[in-house]
């Protein structure tokens, strides 16, 4: 890469910490849980929601169980404005619930914004203005001091301007661009907003460190929030709130290692969106902690639910692979993963453990509502005998024996790479049932009789390449008397060499399917058939072989 030169550090070391965070492996209870998607993701969007998208998106926040959720910037547009006095107004906000608006340290925008949230029972009135070097060298223009008074002036007009409101409103201040700020100055501004706010247990106030740009590695980060929640005044009357964005795509490792270092609570996005690279995912970090039995107090267990509804309101879309929430997140192509799954799969229905451990699966899909045999195992030419196996027997019911599965595979596979796609289960189940289930030609056995004689004897009535015959044999059971008399007729050289059977659960449960593997020549042929006789299921099964012996084999 060329310009590396140009290029430098930009983030500030905290002082010395103690590090404690390092001593644990996970986030062990949910935080504070602060939906921004109606502000810091609705200013990202190409296309910003309407009023009616916005309410509607603001329901589905409640119905997932946010209890703080930013509703936007009320003095900064019209739209926002009147967003927020239409949940007002019409009582759409639950009293459990807390929205959150946004202000700059400026008075005739935080008189705004109290005149916004007029009649709300509980609010957050979130106070910013940025601190790092960058900005106060570039855009303000101005010393640690002059930055200080602006946070200062901001926190006093809001305490003023709250004595002549009604409602319960609480007090959060942002020092914006955090981790480009000196750890030393962020506490002195945070210090100092915090003396005129004098938070108290019947009134918290919320101190936000936002990674407004990433800058670091996520272990700096929780470094910087260890150092501001050992030293921070009032800490017991404090709630550390982290605001990761993800330019270096470490949002979620900023975020859960913030919460190992002592942070409360945490401000993020639906499906991570946001400006730039976007907001930390608040479905990955909650699914995290779910995945490891720690109980994130949201629900997403309709994760397909929730998306369509984001995808049709916000015109974006969610990548496949998103974490636990892409439409191939727990798909498996290979064959190998596939075999591993089914394994683990039937280990666990065979009541070995309650607990899920099933191999390259990190959670049970259906907990977020999804399925196995649409979601799990997807079906291409990377695809095994393991999965293409799981879906017969899953979706249709067909428990192939293992040996007839490798074949079987083989065959879709075959397709699947000359069509170079993706075959669903309803496709993989037409091709396993017209290459081997009930194939009558050239041989068909229309017609069979036994007679218990020194063993069985079968009198079959047969077409062979046109011609009808009636043929007889003997054998141990049916199934070999009809074999041999086969044999005795065409000429055809071949033996049973497996034979299983099993009733049919999918569809209707009346019938059996039998499978047949017969060998010629040191090779093996499959078939199956099916019927409401079991007798006569084996029988299709071997015309089924036979027939898959005689177009496929070789010809001298």
């Amino acid at each position: 890469m060329k310009n590396t030169e140009k290029y430098t550090r930009q983030f500030f070391e905290a002082p010395k910490t103690s590090m404690k965070w390092t001593e644990k492996s996970y986030v062990d209870k949910a935080p504070i849980w602060c939906s921004v998607d109606l502000r810091d993701g609705n200013q990202a969007l190409i296309i910003p929601m309407n009023l009616e998208e916005k309410l509607e998106f603001f329901k589905l926040l409640v119905e997932l169980g946010f209890k703080e959720i930013e509703i936007g910037f009320p003095a900064a547009s019209e739209t926002e404005y009147e967003f927020c006095r239409t949940l007002i107004e019409q009582d759409m906000i639950p009293d459990d619930v807390t929205i959150q608006v946004l202000t700059q340290s400026r008075e005739h925008i935080i008189k705004k914004t109290f005149d916004a949230l007029k009649g709300c029972k509980n609010a957050i009135v979130h106070l910013y203005n940025s601190t790092s070097l960058a900005q106060r060298e570039q855009v303000f223009r101005k010393s640690k001091e002059e930055i200080i008074d602006i946070a200062v002036s901001g926190a006093e007009l809001c305490k003023k301007y709250r004595e002549n409101y009604e409602g319960n409103f609480r007090f959060e201040y942002s020092p914006e661009s955090f981790t480009g700020t000196e750890p030393e100055f962020a506490l002195e501004v945070c210090n100092a907003v915090l003396d005129v706010w004098q938070p108290s247990p019947e009134d918290k106030v919320i101190i936000n460190l936002p990674v407004t740009v990433q800058l670091s590695m996520p272990h700096v980060y929780a470094n910087q929030i260890e150092y501001m929640c050992e030293n921070i005044k009032y800490r017991e009357n404090v709630i550390i709130s982290l605001h990761p964005h993800n330019d270096r795509g470490c949002a979620v490792a900023d975020t859960e290692m913030g919460l190992l270092a002592g942070a409360d609570r945490v401000e993020g996005t639906l499906f991570g969106n946001g400006e730039r690279t976007g907001n930390v995912d608040i479905i990955t970090l909650a699914m995290n902690m779910f995945s490891q039995g720690i109980d994130p107090e949201l629900d997403f267990t309709d994760i397909p639910k929730i998306t369509e509804l984001y995808t049709r309101v916000t015109r974006m879309n969610v990548y496949e692979r998103s974490p636990y929430s892409g439409k191939l997140v727990f798909a498996a192509f290979s064959g190998s993963h596939q075999d591993a799954i089914a394994k683990g799969m039937k280990w666990r229905e065979e009541g070995h453990t309650d607990l899920w451990t099933v191999p390259y699966l990190p959670i049970d899909p259906e907990d977020i509502g999804r399925e196995y045999s649409a979601d799990v195992i997807r079906i291409n030419s990377q695809s095994g005998k393991g999965g293409i196996g799981y879906i017969l027997e899953t979706r249709f019911g067909y428990d192939l024996p293992k040996k007839m599965r490798e074949t079987v595979g083989y065959a879709v596979k075959s397709v699947s790479d000359h069509k170079h796609k993706e075959l669903l289960p309803d496709e993989v189940y037409e091709i396993f049932k017209s290459e081997f289930v009930d194939i009558t030609t050239p041989l068909n056995v229309l017609e069979a009789h036994y007679v218990q004689c020194n063993g069985i004897e079968a009198t079959v009535t047969l077409a062979y390449n046109g011609k009808k015959a009636v043929a007889a044999d003997t054998g141990n059971g049916r199934l070999d008397a009809v074999s041999n008399a086969i044999r005795s007729y065409t000429g055809l050289d071949f033996s049973i060499n497996t034979y299983s059977e099993h009733a049919l659960e999918v569809g209707s449960a009346s019938k059996a399917v039998s499978y047949v593997e017969i060998i010629s020549d040191g090779k093996s042929y499959w078939g199956a058939g099916i019927d409401n006789d079991i007798v006569v299921s084996s029988i299709k099964a071997l015309v089924t072989a036979v027939n898959i012996m005689e177009t496929t084999r070789p010809r001298n």
